[in-house]
Order: structure tokens, then sequence, then C-alpha cells
């Protein structure tokens, strides 16, 4: 036993644990706190409140190889600006189909005044009032005024008048595509069926939008929820083409409409790769899903040229992304087809010595294929037109945002755009803001849901404050998201409220994903709230106020040695904090004296070769909840564990299946369920397609005390993580924007992209890094 002064000592810390134990459950009982799953639940997405995604487009003429004319009057920025869009797709603007089954008066009224200028469709996905949807933009721009640059009538080069756009957002037509069913229950409150997340591309086939919707539990731990849908326009019928069982991305229609192709991982389960998932391409009949055959091995993102040609990308073995074309055999039914395995024939379109991946191609202008790029001489992705003629590479977007990313292009209708999306940053003359509280819309009606602007948050005993990591520093918010005040200026992470000293949280200070040696320890911030009297800050600026106050508080540290103590969480009754340590060698489980911290006494709660942590003290004193790898030490799967505070009753409550990682338990108020992040639903999307994450899946799931019933709360194809449950159902509405205090668009391509280029004159293969 780790720094136990004495046997005697030991002796009576059980004994006090155990006592401990059970008067709080007493006291508990006793004020008769709610059982019922209620009240609010606030999670972390790093980097998330950067993305700030919009749509731009730029003209691809004069198509002129290695002479980068583009520049930052040539880009358009066509959607709204206000939310997250992204992955989008140009429907043809006099489909019959489209503007007969939407039948929307605005719709109409636009197109009808629009005989000169150039209408435009753009579907796309956007997150917004807490959900996913697919949105359809109709915009246009006037070919009439494009003007010469510097009025130079030779200039070749032309810039696209903006007033005409800007026009069109004050009537600019936006409709949604896809509409929740509701119902009224018998409290009279309207429900939503399903929660509905669209990741992936959208494309119109007919009558019919083809997206990817995690809607549907694969039933299956560690198998994705993505599956491809069909949605009739008009009448909202729905139905799921993927087979059952099976998760299927990056949906791709052919021209006729008669084909599907996607990215799919067959019946097999994730085994976590977050670099290639080495997908499969599989085709099947678009009205039904049927005669579905494989026809690549090791491939993503398919995009159709014909009904017999597509391109796709894959990881190469020189260690290049790399762009391919697959040819199907001629058949002469177009209703059916039947395939050999060796009757397709691939090939390699896009040379080694730069990534190429997540192409577009146009039936209206063959000669190019749009793609994304990472070159060895820049930290950013950009977007590139590959010239199958000249074999060459037409660069895009370098010219006009040269240090931003830009991610997964396609064609405009007639094939003279390039469409593409990227973080719309402080563009058009805005201030860039961001949401310190982003609701998000929650399949309970009983709590509300919302993803926080920092990470490891925690709310007071009351609910009526949320303390969060900045990395670095410590701060803490009122709970609608006002008065955000910094209480502790280092290097921080994992917060805790204390149950009965009014204003104290616990955190650890120090760096994150470190040894058992690193010098990390808990301490303990008081807040003198003395000094912020009628909601008012050290500077007597009213909370609200976008300045950040500098509150006094007082740090006192209750570890010593500095051997990764981490993740406290303080005993209901205010007398013992439970943290992490790794000061045997493995990071173990501990319990220390809230007050005094080790020197008022300490007691090692789990032993064994293996990690124990994220750990958290039920409300009602009764169990600590922590994950832990014990079951394949240093494997890197977690799995949650409960453990009474005077060591019996190990149980293990959730995994997500061989492999698996369940972390950051978290009680909910009643102490009868928990929230926790677990990859149990998969990854949602190619990973590729996406900014950096640690890891690009994890979700916020709730269960029972027991582990049942297991709910999905969050559907991402990126990292969603450290939830914390408070008492307080706060209204579930966004809550203080302030401006953005990093930089602009501060986040990272996938770092396997960047560390992966190959030593061409070593004759290298790069190695593999996860995000």
């Amino acid at each position: 036993m780790a720094n136990r002064s004495s046997s005697s000592l030991f002796l009576l810390l059980l004994h006090l644990l155990i006592f401990s134990s059970s008067s709080m459950a007493k006291e508990d009982k006793d004020e008769d706190r709610s059982s019922s799953c209620t009240g609010s639940i606030v999670f972390a997405t790093l980097g998330r409140a950067n993305y700030a995604f919009d749509i731009f487009t730029l003209p691809i003429s004069p198509p002129k190889p290695n002479n980068n004319n583009h520049d930052q009057k040539n880009e358009l920025q066509i959607t709204d600006g206000k939310s997250v869009n992204f992955n989008g797709f140009f429907a043809s603007p006099t489909s019959p189909s489209i503007l007969s089954l939407l039948s929307n008066q605005s719709l109409l009224t636009l197109i009808n005044s629009t005989s000169s200028p150039t209408l435009q469709l753009l579907i796309y996905v956007t997150e917004r009032d807490g959900s996913s949807n697919i949105y359809l933009d109709a915009y246009y721009y006037d070919e009439s005024s494009f003007t010469k640059i510097n009025n130079n009538p030779s200039s070749s080069s032309r810039r696209r008048s903006r007033s005409a756009l800007e026009e069109t957002f004050s009537t600019r037509v936006q409709i949604p595509l896809l509409q929740e069913k509701q119902s009224n229950n018998k409290n009279n409150k309207i429900s939503t069926s399903k929660i509905v997340s669209m990741k992936d591309r959208p494309s119109i086939s007919g009558e019919f939008l083809i997206y990817v919707s995690t809607r549907e539990n694969s039933q299956v731990p560690r198998k994705s929820w993505a599956a491809v849908y069909s949605t009739h326009l008009k009448t909202g019928e729905t139905q799921r083409l993927t087979p059952s069982g099976v998760a299927d991305f990056s949906p791709a229609v052919s021209p006729s409409g008669i084909w599907t192709a996607v990215a799919s991982s067959g019946e097999k389960g994730w085994d976590g790769e977050i670099e290639d998932l080495n997908t499969h391409i599989y085709i099947f009949r678009t009205s039904d899903g049927s005669n579905r055959i494989k026809v690549v091995d090791h491939g993503g993102w398919p995009c159709w040229i014909d009904d017999s040609t597509f391109y796709f990308h894959r990881s190469s073995d020189d260690g290049w992304w790399s762009v391919y074309k697959a040819t199907l055999p001629p058949t002469t039914n177009t209703q059916k087809r039947t395939i050999q395995n060796d009757s397709v024939r691939i090939e390699r379109v896009t040379p080694p010595g730069l990534h190429a991946f997540t192409p577009a191609v146009s039936v209206k202008n063959k000669r190019f294929i749009a793609m994304a790029t990472r070159r060895p001489t820049s930290d950013f992705r950009h977007i590139e037109l590959f010239d199958l003629t000249t074999n060459q590479f037409v660069e895009l977007t370098r010219n006009v945002s040269p240090k931003t990313h830009h991610f997964n292009p396609f064609f405009s209708f007639d094939g003279t755009q390039i469409g593409y999306h990227r973080c719309r940053g402080s563009g058009n003359g805005e201030e860039k803001k961001q949401l310190l509280l982003e609701n998000i819309q929650c399949p309970s009606q009983e709590i509300s849901l919302f993803r926080i602007d920092g990470s490891f948050p925690s709310f007071s005993p009351n609910g009526d404050r949320i303390a969060y990591a900045g990395f670095p520093g410590l701060y803490v918010v009122n709970r609608d998201g006002s008065g955000k005040r910094e209480i502790f200026s280092g290097a921080a992470f994992s917060t805790a409220w204390d149950w009965k000293r009014k204003g104290v949280v616990y955190a650890s200070t120090g760096p994150t994903f470190a040894s058992e040696s690193t010098q990390v320890d808990i301490i303990s911030v008081t807040i003198h709230d003395d000094d912020d009297k009628n909601g008012r800050g050290m500077d007597g600026i009213a909370n609200n106020s976008r300045v950040i106050s500098s509150s006094k508080s007082s740090v006192k540290k209750l570890t010593t040695g500095g051997q990764n103590n981490a993740f406290p969480s303080p005993s209901p009754d205010g007398k013992w904090v439970v943290f992490r340590s790794g000061r045997s060698g493995h990071k173990n489980l501990y319990v220390m004296d809230a007050l005094e911290g080790e020197k008022g006494g300490i007691y090692r709660l789990t032993e064994g070769p293996w990690t124990d942590t994220m750990c958290n003290w039920s409300p009602n004193g009764e169990w600590i909840a922590f994950a832990s790898d014990r079951e394949n030490p240093g494997g890197g799967s977690y799995e949650i564990f409960f453990i009474h505070p005077n060591g019996t009753g190990l149980k293990k409550v959730v995994h997500s299946g061989e492999g698996g990682r369940t972390n950051h338990p978290w009680f909910s108020p009643g102490s009868d369920h928990i929230v926790f992040t677990t990859d149990y639903a998969a990854v949602s999307a190619e990973p590729i397609a996406n900014p950096h994450h640690y890891q690009p899946y994890g979700d916020i799931f709730i269960a029972r005390a027991d582990g049942s019933e297991m709910q999905r709360m969050t559907h991402n194809s990126y990292e969603d993580g450290t939830p914390a449950w408070g008492p307080t159902f706060m209204k579930p509405v966004d809550v203080v924007e302030w401006p953005s205090t990093g930089s602009s668009c501060s986040f990272d391509d996938c770092h396997w992209l960047g560390q992966s280029t190959p030593n061409i004159a070593l004759g290298g293969v790069p190695p593999k890094h996860r995000c």
C-alpha cells in the first residue's frame, strides 16, 4: 500500500470510508434527491468552435496548368455564414422534379425573377438549431456583372461582382429537405421521433434525396450506425438502402440515377482504425438498394463520370493517398449488372509525391478531376484540379487562402465552378464569434444538452455555475454562460466542485496524456465571491460583458510528489477526494482528505498493473465510477467499472466490445444514471474527409447505473467527450456569443497526413500515426 504511515492508519481510514459511505447514503435518503433522469449535460468537442465552415466557389477557367491566377476576388461565399455548412452538391437548376416537388413560393418567386442572372441550387449539410439537416439554398449571380480586373479590357481574369449576390442574400431561399416527425405525448410536450444526423455528402436522384444518416442503432458494439437512406422530397417517405448490419459511407449517384456507389465496411466490425478505414466500394440500385455488388477492394469516396466509370481514393502501397479510376465491364442491361471480381479495370491517376483524396468529377467537363491535396511543402490541404489531358495539376485555393484548410470539392452543375468548404474566419468585415454554450438537440425531453467551448466541464452542486478547462487556465461561468471568470491561469484539466464548501473547485494541474511519473498534481481553487458582488467582476464590468474578469481566488496543492495525480472527484459529504495516481508505477485510484490532501490521510483504493482513471463519485455516496483497461492492460481498451468507496463491490458496468473505449463516466444528479463517451457507435464518416481529432469517433451516451438502456445523445463524425451532468434543466437555447479569442480557423489537418510524407530519396514508406 502506497503512502500509508502505519497499519493503524489503514484500518482507521477503512473504517471511516465504510462509515462515510453508509452515512452519506442515509443523508441522501433524508434529502430525498430526485432519482429521475433529468437535468443538463455539458460536453466538449475539441476544436469544434473554430470550424465555422461555409461553402465557397472558384471558377476553373481559364484552365492553364501551372498558371495560378486565382485570388480572393474570384472566390464567392455561397452559404449564409451563420452556421456550420459543409459537404455541398449542386443540383440542376432546371430539374423539373426538384422545382415541382418543393413547391416553395419563395423559390418560385426567385426563379421567375431570374431570367437574366444565373440560378444555382446548392444542397449541403448544415448544423443549426442544435441538430443536423440537409438544406437547399437557391441563389443567383449575374453574368453581366463580371468586370475586368483593374478595368483592363485585355485582362483574361474576371472578378465576380459580389453586389448581385449580396442583394440576393436578403431574399435568400433556404429550404430544409428533411423534416423531423413530431408527436404530442401525454404531457402535451412536443417530442421528436428520431434524432437524425447527416455528416456525409448528399445527392439528388430524380425525386429522391440520397444521404447518410445515423438514425438506426446497429445493435452491435463498435459497428457504425452510418447507412444510406432515400427520402422522397415531397412525401417524406424514407427507405434504407444499406442492408441491415452493414455500414456505408460517402454515397455517389451515377449520372443516370440508376446506380449508387458507396464506401462500405461491409458486415465486419470496426477495429479502431482512424487513418484508412479500408472500406470497399459497392454499387447498388438507387431505387431500392437491390443488386448490391462489390466492385473495388480497398477504396473510398467514389464519384461517377458515367454509368460505367468512377474515380475513388485509397492509401497506396507507397504511402501516398492517391486518386484511382475504376472501369466497370460493359453491360447491355442498364438496370442490372453482373460483375466478376477480376473484370473491373483499376488505374492509378495521381502520381506519388503528394497526397490526393476526396475526388470530384463533372459530366459536363470531363477534362478535370477536382481533389483535395496535401503537398510535402504545405501544412494545409488545398483544392486542385488534375488535367487528364496533360497529367498536370492546376492549383485553385492556395493563392486565395494559403493558410486555410479546404475540404471535399464538388463541381457546379455546368462544370465551370468548383465548390468546397472552408472556415469562413472573419471575412465579409464581420468579427468572428463563437458560442460559449451551444445547444444540441437532445433525444430526451427531460435533459438539455450543450457543447461547451472548453474541456472537462463540471457543475456546481446546485447547478448554478460551470467550471471548465481552457488549455491553459480554469474558468467559471454562470449556467447561462454569462460571467466568465478565470480562476487559475496555469495548465489544468479535469474539474470538479466540492459539495459542501462553497466556491471550491478541484482540478489537475500539468500536462494531459502523460506517463505515470509526469509532474501532475491535484489542486483546490477557492473562488472568493465577495469580489463578485451584484453580478459584477473584479473590474466592475457586468458579467454578460465580453471582458473576462480577473476573479480573485486562492490555490492549494493537495498532492505531493507530482506522480501524475489527476481526475479528482470529491465525496458528497465534502470529506474525501478520489483521484488517480501513477505513484506506484501504474495509474490506480486513491482517496485522500479533501481539505488537507495527502497530509490529512490517503488510502489506495485500487491496485494492479493496469490503468484506473477518470473517476467520479456518485451524489448518493454509494459508488465511484471509473474507466479502466484492467482487462487488457496497455491495449488501449477502456471500460467503465464501479467500486464502493471502501474498496468492495467492484463490477464492470459498460463496455463497447472487444478493443472498445468507454471513458469519462459521470453520475446523474439522482445517481441512477451515468453519462460517458464511447466508441460504441464507431465512426460516422470517412476520417480523411474531416479535420484532425485525436480520435474521429466518440459520442455521448447515457445508461442506467447498471449499464442497461444505453441511449445515444450525440451523432458526430468528430470526437465528443468529457461530459458532466448537472441538476438543473437549462433552457435549450444557444447562450453567450463571445468574440473568438484564438486565431481564426485554428485547427489542424489530420496529423497522419502531415507526418507520413515518404522520404523519396531513401525510398521510404511513411509510418502510420494515429490522429
